[in-house]
């Protein structure tokens, strides 16, 4: 079999390119991957390996496709080994369950009908129960990176099989971070849509309520197009439902949790200084920020394992669990049969979600207009770790993933600076499930750095005095189609004094030494409006850059320092409204 000259790491827009110029042939791609996977056998990333018997037929296909109309046309994508791919046995990671389904599950056949090559089937934490990668009798999958580490799971082959260059995307599922997860520990983007925006039709439940189907991808696009393919309503899935992702857009705030997060296993202080520069990036998008108190998020994820939720995935698994004795992974078991502890009885499952329910309503009031970013995980372990001690290490691997569906939330892990060499460190953004535009648009403005057409229409605004709420020139931002996002700090950099104008307003002048901290007003105004709002202010006053309180800077009012030498210092008061009338 004749090797091509074919990229490490695939890209659905460049095999596009080289399909369009004939350099190469989806069939030649296959054929190569069909190599790599015979090579890549180590890391036990395939239950149902590539093979030309398997791929060919799906290549003939292609002859009746137009590749213009195909957005997926020739592309090579793996299948997560609970997803059904008709004809081909469905495991769910335990021999014992196995069938062959007789059609395809619905995302499946929605990219298939697009032009996309199904390649094979991945490996994963049996039963998707589990987060490290490790719970398969199909062997541990290894990192793609650093082999002695975990894969991350349960979507452990799919991640890799990516990562590995095996696949241009691959389908995933994730129920408490299954989806997020191996994405950050292999450097890969995963994106989860919120419950319902992809059909679960065709997959092996974990947690019904809950379940998703996910992708990873090499890239934010290549895993927004599939989004395009995949995205839409189901009227044979019970759990379907119609949600439309707008175009990308960037948050009013961002949200960060008040508390350090919890960093654990052999790398955690390189994870720890991984978030530091993360927070850096962060802080240079020139977004406002905002800290809350994330407590119960922590508490809403306990209810996954650690209340009656788990008593649903007994619920579809049990009987088979009792009647196929040392059938099932012994971990796997082990976490299962949790479910049917008598104590999850129905008042149990009431009380939950009453409680989620509350816990919902504050989520979604903290995201209106907002993304959530949070480590994808705390840190990683060695394989050997999760075997010494099992529960304990996946436990820890879902601290910041685990609520995210229960709180009905879309989220997508992006790679950022490596915690060390070979050692990928990711982010998750968060936020409503019908804000996936604010995820997709943080996420291009974080990998990217730049604000595309499609985001970049409207600029932050800091105010600081008579443009500010209820004062008399608020109209002047209303008119140019300025809206009010939120009341914040400048940095303690700053003086401000009341000049002698009629009326008087405030001048805030920054200070090379030592300054205080004034409150000011951020309000959001169209670009196409900025150039002729600017011609209205009066010297001294002008444009210029102000510093916030957590190190962000932003377009807001600032004065001439000359303006000082005869003019009032009022920083005492820390704010225009705290003046006396």
């Amino acid at each position: 079999m004749q090797t091509i000259n074919l990229p490490q790491m695939l890209s659905i827009l460049e095999l596009k390119k080289s399909y369009q110029s004939k350099k190469l042939s989806p069939e030649a791609v296959c054929k190569t991957i069909i190599q790599r996977a015979e090579a890549d056998k180590e890391f036990n990333i395939w239950i149902t390996p590539p093979s030309m018997e398997l791929i060919q037929p799906y290549l003939d296909q292609l002859h009746d496709l137009d590749p213009g109309q195909a957005p997926l046309w020739g592309i090579p994508f793996a299948i997560k080994d609970n997803i059904d791919l008709a004809d081909v046995p469905t495991t769910a990671g335990c021999a014992e369950f196995t069938f062959i389904p007789t059609e395809h599950a619905t995302t499946v056949k929605r990219l298939i009908e697009a032009g996309a090559i199904p390649v094979g089937k991945t490996n994963l934490d049996q039963f998707a129960t589990g987060l490290v990668g490790t719970r398969s009798p199909y062997g541990e999958t290894k990192n793609a990176l650093s082999p002695d580490l975990i894969s991350g799971g349960s979507s452990s082959g799919s991640a890799v099989s990516v990562a590995r260059g095996l696949a241009a995307f691959s389908l995933g599922t994730d129920t408490a971070g299954s989806g997020r997860v191996p994405a950050a520990l292999n450097r890969l983007v995963g994106f989860k849509p919120s419950l319902g925006a992809w059909p679960i039709k065709g997959v092996v439940p974990a947690c019904a309520s809950l379940d998703c189907v996910t992708v990873f991808a090499n890239s934010l696009s290549d895993a927004m197009l599939v989004d395009e393919v995949v995205r839409g309503f189901d009227e044979n899935d019970a759990w379907s439902r119609q949600l439309k992702r707008q175009k990308n857009a960037i948050p009013e705030k961002v949200l960060l949790l008040k508390d350090q997060p919890e960093f654990f296993g052999p790398f955690a202080a390189e994870y720890q200084q991984a978030w530091d520069a993360a927070l850096q990036r962060i802080r240079s998008l020139s977004i406002p920020i905002e800290y809350i108190d994330g407590s119960y998020l922590l508490e809403a994820a306990s209810i996954l394992y650690e209340g009656p939720w788990v008593a649903e995935r007994w619920s579809d698994l049990g009987s088979f669990i009792t009647s196929n004795h040392q059938a099932v992974f012994p971990v796997t078991e082990t976490v299962l049969r949790n479910g049917a502890n008598p104590v999850y009885d129905a008042a149990a499952v009431f009380n939950a979600i009453h409680k989620l329910q509350g816990f919902k309503q504050k989520a979604h009031q903290q995201l209106k207009n907002a993304v959530l970013i949070m480590p994808t995980s705390g840190g990683t372990w060695t394989r050997e770790q999760v075997r010494e001690n099992p529960i304990e290490t996946n436990r820890k691997m879902g601290l910041y993933t685990n609520h995210c569906n229960l709180l009905d939330l879309c989220a997508v892990d992006v790679p950022s600076n490596d915690a060390a060499f070979n050692l990928p460190f990711g982010l998750t953004l968060f936020s409503g499930y019908e804000n996936e535009h604010l995820i997709s648009g943080l996420a291009d403005l974080f990998l990217n750095g730049t604000r595309s057409s499609k985001t970049n229409t409207t600029t932050l605004l800091a105010v600081c005095g008579l443009h500010m709420r209820g004062y008399p020139l608020e109209k002047q931002m209303t008119d140019h189609g300025a809206k009010f996002v939120c009341q914040t700090k400048t940095a303690a950099k700053y003086k401000m004094i009341r000049l002698s104008s009629l009326p008087a307003k405030p001048g805030l002048i920054r200070e090379n030494n030592s300054g205080t901290a004034i409150e000011i007003e951020l309000w959001k105004m169209p670009l196409s409006e900025l150039g002729a709002f600017a011609t209205l202010i009066p010297s001294p006053l002008g444009l210029g850059k102000v510093e916030l309180e957590d190190g962000s800077e932003v377009l807001g009012f600032v004065c001439e320092g000359f303006a000082a030498l005869e003019a009032e210092d009022i920083s005492y008061s820390g704010g225009w409204r705290y003046l006396p009338s």
